[in-house]
């Protein structure tokens, strides 16, 4: 997402709200074939998320009917809780700060069996640069479906985006995968 703004001399805080709304605004068709695709198919959805703060959980939420096919979703922002909540590997996220590949997939893996659904989304990463990250934003996230991992991937910001606005890129980044998964999976219904 880009912001654009004209005003010289936007605070921070402002451009945080504007952000946000943005963010509602664009997403609004995204909410409503998300939530209609799943309606349509009866199949259910949860989320595991670290770097998104929930922001994931909010969108979904959002959507029509939700509580028809968003079964829920866990923010574990810790390795303990993400141990503990998402049978995560301690050894494994211990060295690498709880953020890869493999990590992302066990959470996705792991909150679909918890919440029992056809599908799972994960997202793990840094909204802010840390020693950690080498001082990079970066987030790894996965699209589980009926116990299979079908998207893993990495997604890379510049170092000098404001955290709110990377983990709302993450979150409509993430959600637009997730349309184009529901895409591919409504072709493969309509070939059989």
């Amino acid at each position: 997402m880009i912001l654009k703004h004209s005003k010289i001399g936007v605070s921070s805080e402002e451009l945080s709200v504007r952000s946000l709304i943005y963010f509602i605004i664009e997403l609004q068709n995204l909410f409503e074939y998300i939530g209609n695709y799943l309606l349509e198919v009866e199949e259910t959805v949860s989320v595991a998320e670290s770097v998104s703060s929930g922001f994931l959980q909010f969108s979904f939420s959002q959507m029509k009917d939700a509580s028809k096919f968003f079964k829920g979703g866990i923010t574990a922002y810790t390795l303990d809780e993400k141990v503990r909540l998402l049978n995560v590997d301690e050894a494994e996220a211990a060295s690498c700060d709880c953020v890869s590949p493999n990590i992302a997939e066990t959470m996705a893996l792991n909150v679909a069996k918890s919440f029992k659904t056809d599908w799972s989304i994960a997202v793990t990463g840094y909204a802010t640069p840390v020693p950690e990250s080498n001082q990079k934003l970066y987030a790894y996230f996965s699209i589980v479906y009926k116990g299979q991992v079908i998207l893993s991937e990495k997604l890379d910001l510049h170092s000098r985006t404001k955290q709110v606005n990377a983990q709302l890129y993450y979150t409509e980044f993430i959600l637009g995968c997730f349309k184009l998964e529901l895409d591919k999976q409504n072709e493969k219904r309509s070939i059989s």
